[in-house]
């Protein structure tokens, strides 16, 4: 069952879908995924992993959204408070609506950094975190894709289009709030024996160096994967990198 829904609160309208096995008033447990920058929720590996997921442990249910200004979101401008927003609001609606005894998260880049960026600031309501490939130093990561043209427009007050097949607004304060929400000077030890990061040995967007020295730093059970780009284009790989994360989800059945 695949189905398709908003989350309408407090101004927001947050565009989603859910997949599981049935569609059920309660679910034991909701994997919460998010996509990375530029992308949507219908990534073909997110719902390759929801597939995957929900025929393997049959009373759990997948959810995915689009981040602000990407995929069939209305906003124009991203900024970091409401990418926030929105992922407390699916958590919210999984542990209110879907009455989830557990929740899980599984991130992909830029979804990385703001799960991690978001249970640094308001707790973390996951039994499970798997990352793929997170965008640990995401300033850096978005600092890359403006340009030094519209760096000089940033600084004097402008916003500039970032982004992919779909432009986005971003503006200095954007730029200035990534440079502060820096997890990388955050301490994940509390929570590090119930997070795993995949990290592509060939991913040249994300660090391989980066992702395994903060893998280290904080403790993190680090899963390099020989061969794999950012993306993890090769199915092969990607079917290696869903096995090892419902292996993981499994220990906490």
């Amino acid at each position: 069952m695949l189905k398709k829904f908003d989350i309408n609160e407090e101004g927001y309208s947050v565009r989603c879908w859910i997949q599981a096995q049935k569609d059920a008033r309660e679910y034991d447990r909701v994997v919460i995924c998010t996509h990375g920058f530029g992308g949507s929720k219908d990534a073909p590996n997110i719902s390759k992993f929801a597939e995957k997921e929900t025929a393997k442990y049959k009373k759990d249910a997948v959810i995915c959204f689009d981040w602000p200004c990407h995929g069939q979101d209305a906003r124009k401008k991203l900024e970091l408070s409401e990418c926030l927003e929105y992922l407390g609001l699916v958590i919210r609606y999984s542990k209110e609506k879907l009455k989830a005894k557990t929740l899980l998260n599984y991130s992909v880049s830029f979804g990385a950094y703001l799960t991690l960026e978001y249970i640094a600031e308001r707790g973390n309501p996951f039994a499970k975190i798997a990352l793929r490939c997170p965008g640990i130093k995401m300033y850096d990561l978005m600092r890359a894709k403006v340009s030094d043209d519209d760096l000089v427009k940033l600084s004097k007050g402008k916003e500039v289009m970032v982004g992919f097949d779909r432009k986005m607004k971003v503006d200095q304060k954007f730029m200035d709030d990534l440079k502060a929400a820096d997890v990388t000077k955050r301490e994940y030890f509390d929570w590090a024996d119930d997070m795993l990061i995949i990290q592509g040995t060939n991913d040249h967007m994300v660090s391989y160096d980066d992702s395994k020295d903060f893998a280290e730093n904080n403790v993190i059970n680090f899963v390099p994967v020989e061969g794999a780009d950012h993306t993890f284009r090769n199915p092969k790989l990607m079917d290696m990198a869903i096995h090892t994360i419902l292996e993981f989800f499994g220990e906490d059945k």
